[in-house]
């Protein structure tokens, strides 16, 4: 019996951390800064055979195309993979900004972006190269947390996070629930001395 009180606890508390967790997430990514900063850089989802961004990556896009129109940063780093049978996530992402006004020069474009992580390591090196300090991460609101934690890793001094336009979907529950399991993952992941 007592096994079970202590199962019961076990759970009652892991589901209750999960769900403050959650509620952080969420209120993190969901607050947006709206100051300027020296970069964004938009993170990489599916793209088509026909070389067109998903709706997802497209309010991506059209968030960080707000922050280059209001002028809160003058650079926009596109960074993703590439799926079999379409064309690389970051030249799709670097031709719909450049047809919406963004000028070539200020779109860098890092197709080594597979993942997360590796959108960070890019990032805070580019930064370093360049003198620049402070970034603006753009996705869901989901994935913000996780992301703002990986460039602080890699030693960016100063992550700030702008969220795509909402648009709830089916797969919602589960972005987040991943995200709870990412952020941990990410939390104790070893990262490259960045000094």
């Amino acid at each position: 019996m007592a096994y079970r009180t202590w199962l019961r606890r076990g759970a009652l508390t892991l589901g209750l951390w999960a769900g403050l967790h959650l509620i952080a997430v969420s209120t993190d990514g969901c607050t947006d800064r709206g100051a300027p900063a020296d970069l964004a850089v938009v993170l990489g989802n599916h793209v088509s055979a026909a070389g067109e961004p998903s709706r997802r990556l497209q309010l991506r896009l059209d968030a960080a195309l707000a922050l280059h129109r209001a002028g809160l940063v003058p650079q926009i780093v596109v960074s993703g993979g590439q799926d079999p049978g379409s064309p690389p996530e970051p030249e799709v992402m670097k031709r719909y900004l450049v047809e919406h006004g963004v000028p070539a020069a200020a779109v860098i474009e890092d197709r080594g972006g597979i993942n997360t992580y590796e959108t960070a390591r890019f990032v805070a090196a580019h930064m370093r190269a360049h003198g620049l300090r402070s970034v603006v991460a753009v996705s869901q609101y989901y994935h913000l947390t996780r992301t703002k934690l990986a460039l602080r890793r890699f030693g960016v001094e100063q992550v700030y996070g702008a969220h795509a336009p909402l648009e709830l979907e089916l797969r919602e529950p589960w972005s987040l629930l991943r995200e709870l399991a990412g952020y941990y993952r990410y939390l104790v992941r070893r990262y490259p001395d960045a000094s």
